[in-house]
């Protein structure tokens, strides 16, 4: 069973969508005693850091997640979610990060041609082709994006594949149990079902 986790400000229909495009069984879960019954879990993101923060701080989401995390099971962050993942955000007003990811999340700065935020297609440098997310997805593909922040971790190691625009940056991550994607996946046509699959298929 694969949670998709529920803070009120997910992408949630379409991620369920494409999870059971290839026959997974998933649960919206909305709080701890749910998450903590699945094998995998995806936490979609689109909103602002602090309220996600503020409303799974209130629904016992945060420290849930990290238990999930630690418990080894496989974990995806999209988006938001992912950003949610590192230590900090230049967004957020009120609150912190997860710290599962060390490092902190920054917006781009404005940069003569590059509107702000990013939204569209834009392609994957991949850096760790051994990723198990990335199994079979080619370097230069397309991807869809749409943000004004993103990652930049403290350590270049998590970075499985990086973006150019404006500046480049860390696109998605990995680290253990722990994947992160900037983009949508389930906005990405082919190569993001590749990716959707890839999760269902982890062990």
């Amino acid at each position: 069973m694969i949670a998709i986790i529920d803070y009120g400000m997910g992408n949630i229909h379409s991620v369920k969508k494409a999870l059971e495009s290839f026959k997974a069984k998933t649960v919206i879960a909305d709080n701890a005693s749910a998450l903590l019954d699945c094998d995998k879990a995806i936490l979609p993101g689109v909103g602002a850091f602090d309220d996600a923060i503020l409303t799974m701080d209130k629904n016992g989401l945060t420290t849930a997640i990290s238990d999930f995390i630690k418990s080894n099971r496989p974990f995806l962050g999209i988006c938001l979610g992912m950003q949610i993942l590192f230590e900090k955000s230049q967004e957020a007003k009120k609150t912190k990060g997860l710290g599962i990811l060390k490092g902190g999340v920054v917006r781009f700065l404005g940069k003569k041609g590059f509107k702000i935020p990013q939204m569209g297609w834009n392609q994957l440098n991949i850096t760790a082709p051994d990723c198990p997310l990335l199994k079979g997805i080619q370097d230069k593909s397309f991807v869809y994006f749409c943000h004004s922040y993103y990652p930049a971790p403290a350590q270049k190691s998590v970075s499985a594949a990086t973006t150019d625009y404006a500046a480049k940056f860390a696109s998605v991550v990995w680290e253990k149990n722990v994947y992160g994607v900037q983009f949508h996946p389930e906005k990405s046509q082919k190569t993001g079902l590749n990716m959707i699959e890839n999760f269902i298929n982890l062990c």
